[in-house]
């Protein structure tokens, strides 16, 4: 199969391909390995290959729903046992993973052919993915702007038609960020609904989740099924499935939705006029769809809902260089010096401030219910601002230049707090201020790719639903996704 009929498919095409015997494993293996080595050098999206691996298991017999479909994980989280997760970061690079990732046996056992992984920032920090250890990862619609973060190397590798479909996680927006900025799909699904094992019962304290992008509503939702397809017994919740399949739920047209929308920035940053553009357009299609939509706020604080999202993020940090040193011995030199601040920051809060930042995950959880008592779901931009270009949101180098000297000293903590962190923080939350509510609460949100500014950017509009919304977001994105498809469209590279 050559690569512009490969480019035609997703994944759930392929895989019936497969299934039919139009195609094998290998070609289809092999059309993948040579457009991800056509564009690697441009894109940085692939930084761990997995081609003999992959090759071997695409002679195996396979079975699943999604047999014989190439596919790449993130190097975050998603551990492939003998190979390394090296999480954006020098200090993991060399050391293999001991066993596969709950969600890395599923997608075997789905049939998947995993040939690579997908570049991240350091530890997933960051709403780009400009990792020191691999470089930089560029948007395949404009190689001068970041296809977002932290799932950034998944995002561009699925723009660029390396693969349909590519492993992703959101502990923040990661999975919606990236959609937002390459033209894809991307669902978080709500708290515990994906096992985060088999080293963890949760991640980020319920507030991450695993999950794919892709450039089709019906991948993501049979995937859905995949990763849900059993209760993992190690996890904190049993969560009731649905009665009917995702795939099969994602379907049906939706009924007449009450959508609240609001394009205001939550930290009262700017938002740019085209992030508002791609609202208004979203709200012209819904009403024209026959959805009820309306002005509306969710009624919570979220700059202080930043600032406790932050809280979590800096201690997990701080917590994550710490174990990283005890197992593997790392040195401080192995880390970035962004990542060593935000340790610090994380490390300068004292417990009981922590538990009063993790105790108001509870009052949001109630206001964004009350929210949803009236309106089925709240629409916003997914960015604030289309992609922002590659080093834009590097720490300044006054920042920096403080920050080294602090660290030599051992007196890096007292950076926290200071005028100059809080703006190098709100800078880097500004373009990307709307995606955390989701996590905090842990419901689940998706972005779909229905607007591009008028140079030809993508520009995501994101529906964040109540508890268990799950189905009723994939069926208004496939409504949407009829209305205004998006698959074909393809990055000139």
């Amino acid at each position: 199969m050559d690569y512009a009929e490969y480019r035609t498919y997703d994944a759930v095409g392929l895989a019936e391909l497969v299934a039919a015997g139009e195609v094998s494993p290998c070609e289809l293996l092999e059309t993948a390995i040579t457009r991800a080595e056509a564009v690697g050098e441009r894109l940085n999206a692939v930084v761990r290959p997995m081609h003999d691996l992959a090759r071997a298991r695409a002679k195996e017999p396979l079975s699943g729903p999604f047999a014989g479909v190439p596919f790449l994980v993130k190097d975050l989280l998603q551990d492939y046992a003998g190979v390394p997760t090296g999480s954006g970061s020098h200090a993991l690079n060399h050391i293999p993973a001991e066993q596969h990732s709950a969600v890395v046996s599923r997608w075997l056992d789905a049939g998947l052919v995993i040939f690579g992984k997908t570049n991240t920032p350091e530890f997933g920090t960051k709403g780009i993915t400009e990792p020191e250890a691999n470089g930089p990862t560029r948007n395949p619609w404009d190689l001068d702007r970041t296809p977002g973060g932290s799932s950034g190397g998944a995002a561009c590798a699925v723009a660029a038609g390396i693969v349909p479909m590519a492993g992703a996680n959101d502990g923040g927006g990661s999975i919606r960020i990236p959609a937002a900025c390459c033209g894809l799909f991307g669902l978080k699904p709500g708290r515990g609904l994906v096992p985060a094992g088999p080293a963890a019962a949760e991640h980020l304290e319920g507030a991450a989740t695993d999950g794919v992008l892709s450039r089709s509503v019906r991948d993501s939702a049979a995937m859905l099924d995949v990763l849900t397809g059993r209760p993992d017994p190690g996890g904190p919740y049993l969560h009731a499935r649905p009665s009917q399949p995702y795939a099969e739920l994602a379907r049906h047209t939706p009924r007449r939705l009450r959508i609240g929308f609001t394009a205001r920035s939550p930290i009262g940053a700017e938002v740019d006029p085209q992030a508002v553009a791609a609202v208004d357009d979203g709200v012209e299609l819904l009403t024209r769809l026959g959805h009820h939509v309306e002005p509306a706020e969710p009624g919570i604080d979220q700059r202080q809902l930043a600032l406790d999202f932050l809280a979590m993020w800096s201690t997990q940090v701080a917590h994550t260089v710490d174990e990283v040193q005890r197992l593997h011995g790392a040195r401080a030199d192995d880390f970035e010096l962004d990542t060593h601040m935000l340790a610090a920051a994380g490390r300068s809060l004292k417990a009981p401030g922590y538990y009063a930042a993790r105790d108001r995950w509870n009052t949001y959880s109630r206001q964004l219910a009350a929210f949803h008592s009236r309106y089925d779901l709240l629409l916003t931009p997914t960015l604030a601002r289309p992609p922002v270009r590659i080093g834009e949101l590097a720490t300044p180098g006054p920042v920096r230049a403080v920050g080294r000297v602090l660290r030599r000293l051992g007196m890096l903590g007292v950076l926290a707090g200071t005028k100059a962190w809080d703006q190098a923080v709100i800078a880097n939350l500004a373009p990307v201020p709307f995606t955390q509510l989701a996590n905090i609460t842990g419901r689940p949100a998706m972005s779909v790719p229905a607007y591009r500014t008028p140079g030809g950017l993508p520009l995501g509009i994101q529906f964040v639903g109540p508890l268990g919304g799950e189905a009723t977001l994939l069926a208004l994105a496939a409504q949407i996704e009829a209305e205004r498809p998006w698959a074909h469209l393809e990055p000139g590279l």
